[in-house]
């Protein structure tokens, strides 16, 4: 009789290393198609401008406020890691606008990807991470006024 009890525990730690390590995928994806995606949708208004690091506006900047950050998540069961990503990303831009508006910013500028407080700069691209059940996109920027 013990020598069931001990079989099934064996059992149950053998599948233990395969449930504790979850998919992490990261994936780089083009952060403009994004924000047209979601300007299309009226998810933005266009009142606040995004610029990746690297990518400058022209005109006057004044940082009004420096280090901002965001992180968000979403449901990727059933959805495609991109399209999953780009609902995160989507919704950090929401928080952004909605903290440029309070601060009296237009643009924020200087946005970083900034995983796990590791920050990945491209003029081009965001960082997402995407699992079976959840994706992730977080981000820090500075709200800045440009004129």
């Amino acid at each position: 009789m013990k020598s069931k009890y001990w079989i099934i525990a064996a059992l149950c730690l053998s599948v233990l290393p395969a449930v504790s390590h979850a998919r992490d995928t990261a994936h780089f994806l083009p952060f403009e198609a994004a924000v047209q995606e979601a300007l299309n949708a009226g998810r933005l208004d266009g009142s606040v401008k995004f610029y990746l690091a690297g990518t400058k506006p022209t005109g006057k900047v004044s940082i009004l406020k420096s280090g901002v950050t965001t992180s968000q998540k979403t449901n990727a069961f059933n959805k495609s890691d991109e399209g999953a990503c780009s609902w995160a990303l989507q919704s950090a831009l929401i928080r952004f606008q909605n903290a440029a508006k309070a601060a009296g910013a237009n643009a924020v500028v200087d946005i970083a990807s900034n995983y796990k407080n590791i920050e990945y700069k491209d003029s081009q691209k965001y960082e997402c991470h995407a699992g079976a059940i959840m994706a992730g996109v977080a981000l820090k920027g500075n709200l800045a006024s440009v004129k």
